[in-house]
């Protein structure tokens, strides 16, 4: 039997890209899930569906996890579905990009809520449920941008920067208690649309940034979630992995 067999997770932005595929990783690992979504309520019951027809449970919860009360309430059903969450991967982001001075503070305000308060709010009302049972795996989605910048991107920067500097804290207030607290940092991943948009030109100029020469996939950002949460991971916290083919290297 895998070793995540049972467990409870929460993944939040998972109707769609990078947090669909950790989400379906999870399930095929035995893990039973909670998808949250947003706005796209058919794109998260594709995923449930996937989960289930795996053999690992799942259910849907709505809400936007900027939101205290939101927050609350989508951990709560997934305590009240399961009677307890092991692993919550705080995946759920947003860019809305442009350049410091014509930036519009609600595009700063809504970056840095989505991005960093909701992993904060997330983080805050799932924690009391790991200590109780003194086992717990944190996983936060950051990114390269928030280690190296990225013009046309200072929220997202600041808001990844944030969640690196989150992770490394609260990593220290919970390591006695068995909760590891760790984040990933994709680089250029292939899946919901990332890459889709650039010009062939700009696609050969970054391909030819990275070492690897290749775009990441949303599996290879997945396995490290699906590592991060096994035994085999269980003295790794505070640490932030990049997952971008040697980009930043």
């Amino acid at each position: 039997m895998n070793e995540l067999g049972g467990q409870v997770a929460l993944v939040t932005g998972a109707s769609r890209g990078i947090g669909a595929v950790i989400a379906k990783s999870l399930g095929e690992a035995g893990v039973n899930v909670g998808v949250n979504y947003s706005a796209n309520r058919d794109a998260a019951n594709d995923v449930a569906e996937a989960i289930r027809s795996g053999g690992s449970e799942s259910i849907i919860i709505q809400g936007d996890i900027s939101d205290d009360m939101h927050a609350q309430a989508v951990v709560k059903q997934v305590t009240d579905e399961w009677g307890q969450i092991d692993i919550l991967v705080n995946n759920a982001g947003i860019t809305r990009d442009g350049l410091l001075l014509r930036m519009k503070t609600e595009d700063w305000d809504r970056v840095i809520d989505v991005d960093l308060k909701g992993a904060f709010l997330c983080s805050k009302y799932t924690m009391p449920h790991m200590i109780r049972r003194r086992q717990g795996r944190i996983i936060n989605i950051s990114s390269v941008v928030g280690i190296g910048g990225n013009v046309g991107q200072a929220n997202y920067a600041a808001a990844k920067a944030g969640l690196i500097g989150f992770t490394k804290a609260v990593a220290r207030e919970v390591a006695t208690r068995n909760v590891t607290v760790n984040a990933l940092a994709p680089g250029f991943i292939d899946t919901g649309g990332m890459v889709d948009n650039i010009t062939d030109e700009a696609r050969e100029n970054i391909l030819g940034r990275i070492p690897m020469g290749r775009f990441g996939s949303g599996l290879d950002v997945a396995s490290a979630v699906v590592f991060l949460c096994g035994s085999g991971a269980g003295y790794i916290t505070g640490q932030v992995i990049t997952i971008d083919g040697g980009l930043i290297a």
